[in-house]
């Protein structure tokens, strides 16, 4: 595996900082703590660890996030220089700009998962009488989630190229001194679908705050299965999603409910607390208005596009999470424009969430059940249900209280597209639906303090740098990777 030898003297001996306060449990994940796994509690403290590591800012907790709606063309900025600017620009190569904290953390995280499963299986093998089941469907399942989110950054579209390089297959401990090779893409979506599938029979049905359950397993399935261009089985796994115990907001609970941890949309919420929140580093920072958060922030705004297509309707309701921030256009004149995103500071007024008034200590919400209803809308489009592609399309697209519903005379692909723009703007979906469907991305480049070098205005999936590169230091450790980077770097 790439950097494996490194990454995994690292997990031998790395006791992870913690909060005392993250979900009332001290989280361990040392590569010791795993090992000594007897019980149930220390398989849940093992899991709390790998919780915190997936909130860091080089992943969930951020740049996973940020890199779809910036790329996704979603989000603009007003001048470059400032931090994670080349995720709109494509500042990329493998020697700067890589990003390699995908790569690092995700694998750190799979190790972790690879160590709690061995361990949990050995243990079942052995007899235990201890109920190992949830925290081994959490493990399956999060293993899947990760390299779900690792051979979209790094490998090509499933629906263009199965057979070009994806990311290394690893499921297993391996040697300190391992140099595992790059598996293709189809190879990377069977392991997937394994570990799905694993996960879903061992999960609980009840709502498990703060982790997944089957319900969050089957809302994942939703997501691989739609990047598959399996319809059948992403409709199938977005309706028992529906199915949970889960309830959409009315129109006039929308703009309130990001002050509310754990909501009735909430499918997989990662909690975010004063001890472990990311400050100045987190999606709420990056997102809001540059006088909220000092001046070396306030830089990622909404892009005209985007506005344009929110503006349909004056009245969305969605507009309420929405602040003015000062541009300045090709003149030099500065303007207002509502193109501040106050999601994750829980409001306009950044009041935070119930669990803490600290705005930067808002929950990051991973999977809401208004995806589900788009994907299966998507899905029955797809599949040529147009009248159940409406009633899904219009549970949603009624948060736009001035619209027409859609019709089957007037539904479309892009329709459904922008509608899931809408409702998930800020939460890191823009760019993979715009790929996966072979759309063009027009960026918002007429602020004058833009002057991207490394794309044009207006690319699409056959540019290179869709996907990331393998940074240097990893095909300088692993001599099996040297001749596997990816097209064009």
């Amino acid at each position: 595996m790439k950097r494996i030898n490194i990454l995994f003297a690292l997990f031998c001996i790395l006791v992870l900082s913690s909060c005392e306060s993250f979900l009332d449990k001290k989280p361990t994940n040392s590569g010791e703590s795993s090992s000594m796994i007897k019980t149930e509690a220390d398989a849940q403290l093992a899991l709390n660890g790998i919780m915190e590591k997936m909130i860091s800012s080089s992943y969930l907790g951020r740049n996973m996030f940020l890199y779809a709606d910036a790329k996704g063309g979603d989000l603009t900025i007003e001048s470059q220089g400032r931090g994670s600017d080349n995720l709109y620009t494509y500042g990329h190569s493998p020697e700067s700009g890589s990003y390699s904290g995908f790569w690092t953390q995700g694998y750190n995280i799979i190790m972790q998962l690879n160590n709690l499963i061995s361990n949990i299986e050995a243990l079942k093998e052995a007899g235990t009488e201890e109920d190992f089941d949830d925290a081994l469907g959490q493990a399956y399942t999060y293993r899947g989630m990760i390299y779900f989110d690792l051979v979209r950054l790094y490998g090509e579209p499933y629906n263009e190229n199965k057979s070009a390089y994806g990311v290394p297959d690893v499921t297993e401990m391996l040697d300190a001194m391992a140099q595992e090779g790059r598996a293709s893409v189809e190879q990377n979506y069977a392991t997937i679908v394994s570990d799905l599938t694993k996960g879903e029979s061992l999960l609980g049905k009840s709502k498990n705050n703060g982790f997944i359950n089957y319900y969050g397993n089957k809302a994942l399935q939703a997501r691989v299965y739609l990047q598959m261009e399996d319809y059948s089985k992403s409709l199938a796994a977005a309706e028992a999603a529906i199915a949970g115990p889960y309830k959409l907001y009315a129109p006039d609970e929308w703009v309130a409910s990001w002050t509310t941890e754990y909501g009735t949309e909430s499918i997989f919420e990662l909690h975010i607390n004063d001890d472990n929140n990311l400050a100045g580093s987190s999606l709420g920072a990056y997102y809001c208005a540059q006088a909220d958060y000092g001046s070396s922030l306030g830089y990622f705004m909404a892009s005209d596009y985007f506005m344009e297509r929110l503006g349909e309707d004056p009245n969305d309701v969605r507009w309420g999470v929405m602040k003015d921030d000062l541009t300045q256009d090709t003149r030099g004149v500065q303007d207002e424009r509502l193109g501040c995103c106050y999601k994750y500071l829980g409001s306009v007024d950044k009041k935070g969430d119930n669990s803490d008034q600290n705005a930067g200590a808002c929950n990051i919400k991973v999977i809401r059940l208004s995806e589900m209803y788009l994907i299966a809308a998507e899905c029955e489009f797809r599949l040529n249900n147009k009248a159940d592609a409406c009633d899904y399309l219009n549970a949603i697209r009624k948060r736009a209280i001035s619209l027409d519903p859609a019709t089957e005379a007037t539904i479309s692909l892009d329709m459904i597209l922008d509608e899931k723009s809408k409702e998930l703007y800020g939460e890191g979906h823009r760019f993979w639906d715009m790929i996966r469907c072979n759309k063009s991305i027009e960026y918002n480049d007429e602020f004058p303090g833009i002057t991207p070098v490394d794309r044009a205005k207006i690319i699409d999936r056959t540019f290179n740098q869709t996907i990331l590169p393998i940074f240097q230091s990893e095909l300088n450790s692993n001599k099996t990777l040297e001749n596997q980077q990816n097209p064009g770097y």
